[in-house]
């Protein structure tokens, strides 16, 4: 059992050292649905493997995908296995990240591929505000979340795209804004009369054409029209609520004089004319 024990960690420590001392992990990229090789160079140093188990890590988890000469359901329709390589028939871009293949004969030996997935740029979405006041800062962005490696951003301003910086341009040269294209942030700093106008951008890659958003017209104002817009609806909800409120409270009877607890009446009568000795109290009181 001590052997046992002893020959475990030293393959456990032989592996280790492997691991350290070994080459880099080599990077593939390959375009999203082709088929790519990912090499097992452990096996290099173990022609005649006891065991052999492909790893696969993203994210901080990692997932046994091939193990006792089988692969997982999620490989076993679209993957194929030799000693040296397993072959992914059609990628997609979830399969981007680390793969790790372990070879257990005389020692124990791992290598690994980083396997980069590339996806195109998809059509961006443009943040664009209908209405911007004179004077403040406008922010306009623009947002793309498939493109493997991350797109880079253009900005354009009625069909003319709109240089880095708007100095070197005779047609913007009067505006004061900043681009960048990694993030897709177009600012105006302060907005003026002059950037009223239609905005789109697009997004690009180096594995597709460039996409275009939506055309959105910008407008300009001395006035926040919109906050004015704003207040009114606010306003006119708050009136239809308070008569909404007197309405249903008159309905419910909230608003009608209740009855108050009738008061008592004294009624006299008048005496007749009698003598003092047949004088009888005539008069009564009724509740």
């Amino acid at each position: 059992m001590a052997a046992h024990g002893w020959l475990w960690g030293w393959l456990f420590f032989a592996g280790w050292g492997s691991l350290v001392l070994g080459e880099a992990p080599m990077e593939i990229e390959v375009r999203e649905n082709e088929a790519v090789s990912l090499p097992c160079k452990a096996i290099r140093s173990q022609p005649n493997p006891t065991r052999q188990e492909w790893k696969f890590q993203k994210d901080g988890l990692t997932l046994l995908f091939y193990h006792a000469n089988k692969f997982t359901d999620n490989y076993k329709d679209r993957a194929t296995f030799t000693p040296y390589e397993i072959q992914l028939k059609s990628v997609t871009r979830k399969d981007s990240g680390t793969y790790i293949c372990e070879v257990l004969g005389q020692s124990f030996a791992q290598s690994e591929v980083k396997l980069i997935v590339q996806v195109p740029a998809a059509k961006p979405t443009a943040h664009v505000p209908s209405v911007v006041t004179i004077g403040n800062k406008v922010v306009l962005r623009c947002e793309e979340t498939d493109a493997n490696p991350r797109p880079t951003f253009k900005w354009f301003k009625d069909n003319i795209q709109m240089p880095p910086d708007p100095k070197t341009s005779t047609i913007f040269k009067n505006s004061s804004y900043t681009i960048d294209s990694d993030t897709g942030v177009l600012a105006f700093e302060p907005a003026t009369a002059l950037d009223t106008g239609n905005y789109y951008c697009e997004a690009e890659n180096k594995v597709g054409p460039p996409q275009r958003s939506e055309v959105i017209h910008m407008e300009t104002s001395k006035l926040n029209v919109g906050g004015i817009v704003a207040a009114v609806v606010v306003l006119l909800i708050i009136l239809a609520l308070i008569i909404f409120g007197v309405w249903f409270a008159y309905n419910r009877g909230y608003f009608s004089k209740r009855p108050t607890s009738s008061s008592k009446k004294v009624i006299y009568s008048q005496p007749s004319n009698r003598s003092d000795s047949d004088f009888k109290q005539t008069s009564s009181f009724l509740v």
